[in-house]
């Protein structure tokens, strides 16, 4: 199963070179970036671990993309997304976000069903990655 979240998600993976581009369009936006990776890809896990610093007033592609293979070396294993923020007044929110790292194998969710009060039925999405490591285990 391939997650798809953010931009891009239902194309084929981008390219280094792609990657850079997107990155270059946002500099040229003025757009702060970020590199966040995560082991839940639950699509309402929002909260992903942050790479480094944020990246403020950055004027050059490189730096992200030196980011970017320093989160791939040690979180090889996860995702890892590249978020842009729009800090303009009225706007001030993620503006911009794809993924650019996958694990070699996309574990997927399963269904977790629970009956309820009045034969109710209600159905939650799990993730096969977090059931395989436990959060005492993850980190």
């Amino acid at each position: 199963m391939r997650l798809t979240q953010g931009c891009f998600s239902f194309l084929p993976d981008l390219t280094d070179q792609q990657i850079e581009k997107q990155i270059a369009y946002c500099i040229t936006k003025g757009w702060a970036m970020n590199v966040e990776w995560t082991d839940d890809p639950h699509p309402r896990n929002s909260y992903w671990e942050l790479w480094g610093l944020p990246l403020f007033d950055v004027k050059d592609p490189a730096s992200v993309m030196f980011e970017l293979r320093e989160a791939r070396k040690s979180c090889a294993a996860g995702y890892i997304r590249i978020n842009a923020f729009n800090a303009a007044y009225g706007t001030e929110s993620c503006v911009m976000s794809f993924i650019v790292n996958r694990p070699s194998n996309e574990p997927g969710f399963y269904l977790e069903r629970q009956e309820l009060e009045g034969r109710r039925i209600a159905y939650t999405t799990k993730s096969y990655s977090v059931q395989a490591n436990p959060e005492g285990g993850r980190y």
